[in-house]
């Protein structure tokens, strides 16, 4: 729960998860579309950080971390963008940050000056001992809740019908969970690669508006 809580200070409410661009681009008008979005979110950009967040929370938790280079550089390749390589970066530079504060683990010394967020969430959940599952389970709650958190600056919403959304996502998500730690132990290239192009393509616009609320 306190992976998956965006009041963390882990930098992610400064992000809107992509949100704020599609919301200017017109394709989220209203609450039908946010929860189209969010799910959309959750089933490409999210698996991919949940998978990855489980491979290395498997790898830290019997000790092995010998291939965190390879699933950094495969992270990498599953970004396009390099506006999205860097938010992943700086929100896992700012977790690691925050988790050493809380919960200091010689695993995070292992870890370059500026980790992927999925690679950083693996081992906080190893740190505090939780499976693979749930490791995913908690990026993707974090990564969800904060884009819908974003659409109440960004949007004329209900705040009772965005929770009403998350509420009713719980269900996919930890389905999404299940299938991410399900692959935790495969390769690092074999691990799954949904892609949304639009979203990369929307995260370079984002970078060069003049006027903008979230960070990306």
């Amino acid at each position: 729960m306190l992976l998956a809580d965006g009041r963390l200070p882990a930098g992610g409410y400064a992000h809107s998860g992509g949100l704020e661009p599609a919301v200017r681009a017109g394709r989220v008008r209203n609450m039908a579309d946010l929860e189209a979005f969010l799910i959309g979110r959750s089933e490409t950009a999210g698996l991919v950080a949940a998978a990855f967040a489980a491979a290395v929370c498997a790898r830290a938790a019997r000790g092995d971390l010998s291939d965190l280079a390879g699933l950094e550089a495969e992270l990498d390749a599953r970004i396009p963008s390099s506006e999205l390589r860097k938010v992943s970066r700086d929100l896992g530079r700012q977790l690691r940050r925050a988790m050493q504060g809380i919960h200091p683990h010689p695993h995070f010394d292992l870890l370059g000056p500026a980790p992927h967020q999925p690679l950083v969430m693996g081992i906080c959940a190893a740190a505090f001992g939780l499976d693979p599952a749930a490791a995913a389970l908690a990026i993707l709650h974090e990564n969800n809740s904060g884009a819908a958190a974003a659409a109440a600056k960004l949007m004329p919403v209900d705040p009772f019908e965005v929770h009403a959304i998350l509420a009713r996502m719980t269900g996919r998500l930890t389905l999404l969970a299940e299938q991410a730690a399900a692959c935790a132990f495969e390769r690092p290239e074999d691990l799954p690669a949904p892609g949304s192009p639009l979203t990369d393509i929307a995260a370079e616009h984002h970078r060069r508006s003049d006027v903008r609320l979230f960070a990306s």
